[in-house]
């Protein structure tokens, strides 16, 4: 088996950092060492749901993470406890100015039954750059994982006996201060919710059709489109909705600037694979340093594996629609995919743009490359794979 080394630290574009983040330790934070757990009792604990028809986002484990914050005190002690409902005050910030950030991570139950986590250093670092962002508190990523391990080995039954399903986590962060003013929180909350999934194509690989009308935009430079917080889905779901309403269109391909840039596939990055000008086979996704896209784990993924093959060229820059009706028309266009945790990739076969079905041939001759990433991605996931992308739980 190949083992799959950590060829790249999970560092962030120096255009994403409002400050420097030189390890994932901060001088003030929470400390595992702290943690408090509060179990389930046996008639609080909810039952498993049917591993077989899994929906995304429907159940929840039995236990959440919790942390306070506050500006006078700074960080209260981590709680895992039963899974509960909040209270809070009508005016607090998370509700009035979107003060808010979350992650998406999986746990995984391996081939040997270990669970292991996903590169959840990138997690972390990603969301401390959000945090910064957002005006709200840091944090030691460290101390958090540590936590975050804690509670999926609490609730470690919820994590599918399968090498198909996963244990979805939410670290979720929200100013909580009951204050009506545009203005840092001085109040927080740090939780983490989790609930177990299954595969996101239950009956296989399903190709999309994509609209991309240039009129809407995900995101722009000097704008938060590189951070993970809810202010930047909410205004993409109504365009969502049209999309597979007027167009049968199952996601949105965001489009930006005069010269319509791709930059992101419904909440996934995009990944062409082509025959370029120069005559190279290339595999190639938007840059980061724009600032407009989010730095994906499972993107970063796929480019460090992509890289290692060495019979391809691996390229982050940008590419627009005239590159990609030109290379249609020449034959030169092979794949074209989104990339995120929920899918691991998704196969794109159809483009709605400025009137036109461009149908791209990502699925004629089995998608050679998107499968090979899928297949060696998962692999290293569920471990058959060795890996130091995989962080165990104990």
């Amino acid at each position: 088996m190949i083992s799959i080394q950590r060829s790249v630290r999970c560092v962030l574009p120096r255009a994403l950092r409002m400050r420097q983040l030189s390890s994932t330790s901060s001088p003030t934070s929470f400390k595992f060492s702290d943690l408090e757990v509060q179990q389930c009792k046996p008639n609080e604990m909810a039952p498993k749901p049917d591993p077989n028809n899994l929906v995304f986002g429907h159940h929840f484990a039995d236990h959440m993470l919790e942390i306070p914050w506050n500006a006078d005190q700074g960080w209260g002690k981590p709680v895992i406890c039963p899974v509960h409902n909040f209270s809070f005050h009508p005016a607090a910030k998370v509700f009035h100015y979107a003060v808010e950030l979350f992650e998406g991570m999986k746990a995984y139950r391996g081939y040997d039954q270990k669970v292991r986590l996903f590169r959840p250093d990138c997690n972390m670092e990603r969301m401390r750059s959000t945090a910064i962002r957002s005006s709200l508190p840091d944090f030691d990523g460290d101390e958090m994982i540590k936590c975050i391990q804690k509670l999926v080995s609490v609730d470690k039954e919820w994590v599918p006996h399968s090498t198909t399903s996963t244990l979805y986590l939410r670290p979720t962060f929200i100013g909580t201060e009951p204050s009506l003013g545009v203005s840092v929180s001085r109040e927080a909350l740090l939780y983490v919710i989790s609930g177990p999934v299954g595969p996101y194509y239950p009956t296989g690989f399903k190709p999309v059709h994509l609209l991309a009308d240039p009129k809407y935009v995900r995101a722009w430079e000097g704008g938060c489109g590189a951070y993970k917080m809810g202010a930047n889905y909410a205004p993409t779901i109504n365009i969502q909705l049209e999309a597979l309403e007027k167009h049968h269109c199952q996601q949105v391909l965001w489009l930006y600037g005069p010269e319509h840039q791709l930059t992101e596939v419904g909440t996934m990055n995009i990944f062409m694979f082509w025959v370029n000008e120069q005559g190279e086979r290339e595999l190639v996704t938007p840059p980061l340093d724009t600032g407009i896209i989010l730095p994906g784990v499972t993107r970063r993924s796929l480019i460090d594996l992509a890289r290692k093959w060495g019979d391809i060229k691996v390229s982050e820059r940008t590419f627009n629609m005239k590159d990609v009706t030109k290379a249609l028309n020449e034959n030169r266009l092979l794949e074209l995919f989104g990339a995120g945790t929920a899918c691991v990739v998704c196969p794109v076969e159809k483009i709605i743009y400025q009137g036109d079905d461009l149908h791209i041939p990502t699925m004629k001759d089995g998608a050679p490359i998107t499968m090979k990433l899928y297949q060696e991605l998962t692999d290293i996931q569920y471990a058959k794979t060795p890996s130091d992308w995989m962080v165990e739980v104990d």
